[in-house]
């Protein structure tokens, strides 16, 4: 692999290959694939991993917001699209580009019914949610009645399915929560089942749920983190490959003594003589202010450099005292043996805050 002489985002897609085929090894052959890719794929490029997703056969994909499903289409994806949050202010655009939405409550039920009527759509696809406990977004068990109905006696749209979203699955000191869900959508299920002239899909599970409720697989799953290479649990982690190595060099090596401060604000102020780098990432790459002070590192050399002072909108500085470095040398953030998990723990966060907040100004670079 050769030595990064910029800021630059690895994206491994042989490793999220793996993390597919070791999620969907959990899996029977009939349960369906969802991959969710809001948020620009989690930080790393949408339309290249859903490219390589659809080369794999994904059933489906999963965005929050129109325009995120927009973007997939002018891209040339061809598999259906769920928008997991629309807004009513989109969709005729969701119809021109052949989205689905998440119906969640009557309001929007009525409003996109009413749109696609008028568009004059027949059994256009849409997609259900219902509120199990999450106590987000959607419909609860009370309502199916009034839903079963309104899709009996429409021909504009259609339910392709039904979904709820699972709260604490990757806690199982939570499992009786998480087992209610189940229990909960269950329910929800059957009476669909009873009630409405066709069967829809019924899906419930993200990441920690494949892995760790194999009876609520039902007819799909959705996967996202753990596509990534996040498995939610040190155990699962060790099956999964991170696909992204956030990468950066040294632009500039100062000695300080004793006295001196390093950065805005005199954030650190040094006990001794030190040796610092100076790194051109920062806070508007999406290495929030919370990792300065002491909090986060980054490897170089194989030895972590801790983060002094106030990270800057482009720049860190790291303390390299006792590491032998230069100038110009490369300099990991996070990647494969450097969990973003880790750096996330010393800012009191989790990997998908980090991860989903690296700038798109950041180069991306493939790797087939």
């Amino acid at each position: 692999m050769p030595k990064a002489q910029e800021t630059v985002l690895e994206i491994d897609l042989k490793a999220l290959k793996h993390n597919f085929e070791y999620l969907k090894s959990k899996l029977n052959d009939t349960t369906k694939f969802l991959a969710v890719v809001k948020a620009f794929a989690y930080g790393n490029d949408a339309n290249t991993i859903a490219k390589s997703l659809e080369s794999l056969n994904i059933d489906y994909f999963a965005v929050a917001y129109t325009n995120e499903g927009i973007a997939l289409r002018k891209a040339g994806i061809k598999t259906p699209i769920l928008v997991l949050h629309p807004l009513s202010a989109n969709f005729s655009a969701i119809i021109e580009h052949r989205l689905e939405p998440s119906l969640y409550s009557l309001k929007i039920f009525d409003a996109f019914l009413s749109a696609a009527s008028k568009n004059n759509q027949t059994n256009y696809p849409v997609h259900i949610k219902f509120n199990t406990g999450l106590n987000r977004l959607g419909f609860n068990e009370y309502d199916v009645d009034e839903i079963v109905s309104k899709l009996n006696n429409t021909v504009a749209i259609h339910a392709t399915s039904i979904f709820s979203h699972l709260a604490a699955s990757e806690d199982l000191a939570e499992k009786v929560f998480t087992l209610k869900q189940i229990n909960s959508f269950k329910n929800i299920s059957k009476s669909i089942i009873e009630k409405l002239n066709y069967k829809p899909l019924f899906h419930l599970c993200n990441t920690s749920g494949i892995l760790n409720y194999p009876e609520a697989h039902f007819d799909m799953v959705r996967s996202g983190i753990g596509l990534y290479g996040f498995g939610n649990s040190k155990k699962e982690n060790k099956h999964l490959n991170p696909i992204a190595t956030l990468k950066t060099v040294i632009s500039q090596i100062h000695t300080i003594k004793r006295g001196d401060s390093v950065g805005y604000n005199r954030g650190f102020k040094s006990d001794s003589d030190q040796k610092i780098a100076t790194l051109p990432i920062g806070h508007a790459d999406g290495i929030g202010r919370q990792y300065g002070q002491g909090n986060g590192f980054v490897f170089i050399n194989n030895k972590r450099a801790p983060i002094i002072g106030n990270v800057c909108m482009d720049m860190i500085m790291v303390n390299v005292t006792d590491i032998d470095c230069n100038e110009g040398d490369e300099v990991i953030v996070f990647g494969q043996n450097a969990s973003a998990e880790d750096l996330a723990e010393t800012a009191n966060t989790i990997s998908y805050e980090l991860i989903t907040a690296i700038s798109q100004r950041i180069k991306r670079i493939i790797l087939r």
